[in-house]
């Protein structure tokens, strides 16, 4: 079948270098949000908890939005029933590195003391994740340019968020502000380095939109939705759904434009 997306070249993403160089970009760009989440607490500036808690929940309506209606399809498309199987481990994955192996991590800003090996191994299990976020950019630019713009949109909506919590979690641990910078600066490496390595390895290549797709919808219904799902009143539940409009919007101009 054909991909419902507009072509973005070629056809050949893979041996394309203008689809890799703007997979690369929108690497960057997404990765400097880490960044500027973390400034938001190392330069203790105040800032408002509601609007951090409905970023969260926007971003959630967004990333579930994406992942269930259009980065699974048109990875099951290109990849058949085995590209089910892939999102599958990318959903475990995040589950293991994030809420097994490294038990202690929420997107909010750590309010207790912690100790130095939690923050480290937060960051660590991150790292997997925000890896992942730039296999998806580059493998959604692949697809399409009207894709890789859609999927950009979904990882940079956590990327503030998340900067901010791995920053505060290593405050928390006793670190400098210097090291809680540089925390949140690694996670936007990694998603770099993560649109740079796709079309050199071949699983990437060609199961990395499937991994991705698992990822997302894990950062979103496993991470985010918890984060607000338990407290009252309709504001949170709102910007929810407003998320997923939001993405039918983008969704909408991205393969019209």
């Amino acid at each position: 079948m054909r991909s419902r997306w507009r072509s973005s070249g070629s056809g050949s993403g893979a041996r394309d270098p203008r689809v890799t160089r703007d997979g690369l970009v929108f690497a960057v760009a997404a990765a400097a949000a880490n960044v500027l989440g973390a400034a938001a607490v190392t330069s203790r500036r105040r800032w408002s908890v509601q609007a951090l808690e409905a970023m969260v929940a926007l971003a959630a309506g967004f990333m579930v939005s994406a992942s269930l209606t259009d980065m699974l399809p048109e990875a099951i498309e290109a990849g058949g029933r085995s590209a089910a199987a892939v999102a599958l481990v990318g959903y475990m994955l995040v589950h293991l590195t994030q809420h097994t192996l490294a038990p202690h991590f929420h997107f909010g800003e750590e309010t207790h003391e912690v100790s130095a090996s939690v923050s480290a191994s937060a960051l660590v299990g991150l790292m997997l994740h925000t890896l992942v976020d730039g296999v998806a950019i580059a493998t959604g630019f692949r697809v399409s340019e009207s894709l890789g713009v859609v999927i950009f949109m979904a990882i940079l909506l956590h990327k503030f968020p998340e900067g901010l919590a791995i920053s505060s979690l290593f405050l928390a641990a006793g670190a400098s502000r210097a090291r809680a910078l540089a925390a949140a600066a690694a996670l936007g490496m990694a998603t770099v380095v993560g649109a740079l390595i796709t079309d050199a390895v071949p699983a990437l290549a060609s199961h990395g939109l499937a991994l991705s797709a698992g990822v997302t919808l894990y950062v979103g219904a496993s991470n985010l939705v918890p984060e607000f799902q338990s407290k009252r009143g309709w504001r949170l539940p709102a910007a929810f759904f407003a998320g997923c409009g939001l993405y039918v919007l983008a969704r909408t101009a991205a393969r019209v434009g």
